[in-house]
């Protein structure tokens, strides 16, 4: 026992006491006893527990305070202890576990003051501290959690202003205040630009709420309790004169302000009859603004010819709410049928960037340039004051996530459909890793990027947060781009990110293919409950029933679980590559051999014959873009199988 790696015992009637025996589990990586009756304390021996990655005791009856001693756990990255009988303070100590990146305390009876010192978790995705007693101040060190994506404070006693640091937070899409005493204005939200769930209600804000960048796409419940706030969410203006309020102007005054309103109309004038060529760019320094004088539409693709803006605007009622067909954390996507009766997406991002605009066409050009069959295109882009829009391919089956765990799923997959899906997303990674020069990383790999076709061809999109290799082996970022869930660890650990990040993210998509169960649901974790039921041979039981009915050859379901969690490994370097991957997708469908340009050597992706333009990092701010070249490289498949050879329970070492 003292070797074991994985205890996973929630979701029955345990009772009693969590065993302080469990701090002699030297070795254990994973503890889950979430969904209990347990009750006591949380033995403060589990800081023995040093190789602990994910501690989960949500929805018990524990009581006691948090151990200090958890600061001992340095290789925690997952610490959840909601829905408990906790009280006490937050330890100061719990900002020393540099590497975690979930901190969910939320539905205790914590009290005191929140920790400035929580502002040190650097790696931080997820914080949840709701329905407690807590008080004081929002610490504003909070602004420095740059990766931080959900922060949830709902339902305690705070008050005081939302700091102005929090405007920092560029990946934050959830922030929750609502229900405490605070005070001040929403000015230091503006900044926020992937919000796209936020709830400041029943608190004592005022002054009117934003129009600008993406506060119009929250709904009145999100302001509503705040007397003195305002805005036309609301119905109210904080600008209404009240009629028992007299005022005496002089005439002193009234003459000033008749003499001054003259100047103004005579300088308003002599502006508009100065001679005026616009330009759509400012020349000179591209760390200038850029101006436009009318919005600009940029054709990449015949579909899209023979239009002007213009003509976008009227086909959609100048992007009305009722051709919305979906939301991201950076943009509003809209459908829109062009003149030949051919219907495209677009794509409305909340961020402008106008500092490096310039350099933002420039690559726009460069990703419209390539081509492949698992890869949403890009037909043309406006740029303009009021918005950037992207038009891309249009995708009748929606996206993979859609048919998988929308609350409309109609359609049933069958086994070959999932295999035909995942290999498109692995042939389109592969393309982007290994075939084009410099080499691509998406960064955020999920279901929600693979669209599908009427054919249930697999498309990756959503490359805006991609990033180009140029000369480096690993790219090092400030922040931790992704989707909670898909997150490769050792990129949230350590920020450098390699190709081997997208193959973490890509072997949670087979695990949500093979299951139908979400990468995170509530307080479970897809990839952590796969690796429990592995350690105990039962990995096939958690097989979606839809492909047990419809798969001739469960061997083939096996060995894609293996795929699955040879993806999903601990280290990047055991990791198989993207060709390596599709190729063994590939072998599993019989009727989609993977195509050669030559008999040998093998390769999977065509050898492009001349030099092809590939996609750059549209946010990358290089001084000179440049375009990129592809070619074809090979993996031969002694060396595939040799590391596709090794047994699931091997994954956890």
């Amino acid at each position: 026992m003292t070797k074991l790696h994985y205890l996973e015992l929630n979701d029955n009637r345990l009772t009693g006491h969590i065993p302080p025996e469990l701090g002699k589990l030297t070795d254990l990586f994973d503890l889950n006893v979430a969904s209990n009756n347990l009750d006591g304390p949380i033995p403060d021996n589990l800081s023995s527990c040093t190789n602990l990655n994910s501690l989960n005791v949500h929805g018990n009856k524990l009581n006691g305070t948090i151990p200090p001693e958890f600061e001992r756990l340095e290789s925690m990255t997952y610490l959840n202890l909601s829905s408990n009988n906790l009280r006490g303070p937050i330890p100061i100590e719990l900002s020393r576990i540099g590497n975690l990146d979930t901190l969910d305390i939320s539905n205790n009876r914590i009290s005191g003051s929140i920790p400035s010192s929580l502002g040190d978790l650097e790696h931080l995705l997820k914080l949840n501290l709701s329905k407690n007693n807590l008080t004081g101040f929002i610490p504003a060190e909070f602004g420095n959690l740059r990766s931080v994506m959900e922060i949830d404070l709902a339902i305690n006693h705070l008050y005081g202003p939302i700091p102005q640091e929090l405007g920092q937070l560029q990946n934050v899409f959830l922030l929750r205040v609502e229900n405490n005493n605070l005070s001040g204005d929403l000015t230091s939200l503006i900044n926020c630009l992937s919000l796209t769930v936020l709830n400041v209600s029943y608190n004592n804000l005022v002054g009117d709420i934003p129009t600008s960048n993406n506060f119009s796409r929250f709904s009145p419940d999100s302001f509503i309790g705040n007397p003195d706030l305002c805005g036309h969410w609301l119905s109210s203006s904080c600008h209404v004169s009240h009629p028992t309020e007299r005022v005496t102007i002089s005439k002193a005054a009234i003459l000033g302000i008749a003499l001054g309103a003259l100047v103004m109309l005579l300088m308003i004038l002599v502006a508009a009859c100065r001679p005026h060529n616009p330009t759509p760019f400012l020349e000179g320094s591209l760390d200038k603004p850029v101006n436009y004088s009318s919005p600009k539409l940029v054709i990449l693709h015949m579909n899209m010819a023979l239009h002007v803006y213009e003509d976008i605007m009227r086909m959609t009622e100048n992007l009305s709410e009722k051709y919305i067909i979906g939301y991201g954390a950076s943009s509003t996507v809209y459908k829109c049928v062009l003149k030949n009766c051919k219907p495209v997406a677009i794509k409305r991002l909340y961020s402008h960037y106008p500092q490096y605009l310039k350099e933002f066409e420039t690559e726009l050009e460069t990703v419209g340039s390539i081509k492949h069959r698992n890869l949403v295109s890009l037909q043309g882009y406006s740029l303009s004051p009021s918005g950037n829009l992207l038009f891309y391919d249009y995708m009748e089956n929606g996206s993979l996530w859609d048919l998988l765990h929308g609350p409309g799923k109609k359609k049933k997959l069958d086994w070959d459909t999932r295999l035909k899906i995942a290999l498109g997303a692995a042939e389109g990674l592969a393309y982007l890793h290994h075939d084009c020069s410099p080499r691509i990383i998406h960064r955020d790999v999920k279901s929600s990027n693979i669209l599908l076709d009427k054919d249930f061809e697999a498309h990756l999109t959503d490359f805006g947060i991609a990033k180009s290799l140029c000369t480096s082996k690993s790219h090092t970022s400030t922040y931790i781009m992704g989707t909670i869930g898909y997150i490769d660890p050792e990129y949230a650990r350590t920020s450098r990110l390699t190709e081997k990040s997208d193959v973490y993210s890509y072997g949670i998509v087979l695990l949500e293919l093979l299951t139908g169960r979400k990468a995170v649901d509530n307080e479970s974790n897809l990839h952590h409950l796969i690796l429990s039921k592995t350690a105990n041979n039962a990995v096939m039981e958690t097989v979606d029933p839809e492909i047990s009915t419809t798969c001739k050859d469960m061997s083939a379901v096996k060995k894609v679980f293996q795929l699955a969690l040879l993806c999903t490994k601990r280290q990047p370097s055991d990791r198989p590559s993207m060709h390596e991957v599709a190729r063994v997708i590939g072998s599993l469908v019989p009727s989609v051999a993977p195509k050669q340009s030559t008999p040998t050597p093998p390769a999977l992706l065509p050898i492009p014959s001349a030099k092809v333009p590939c996609y750059m990092d549209e946010y990358a701010n290089l001084k000179t873009p440049h375009l990129v070249n592809c070619s074809s490289t090979s993996t031969s498949d002694a060396q595939l199988f040799l590391k596709f050879g090794e047994v699931i329970s091997q994954n956890s070492e």
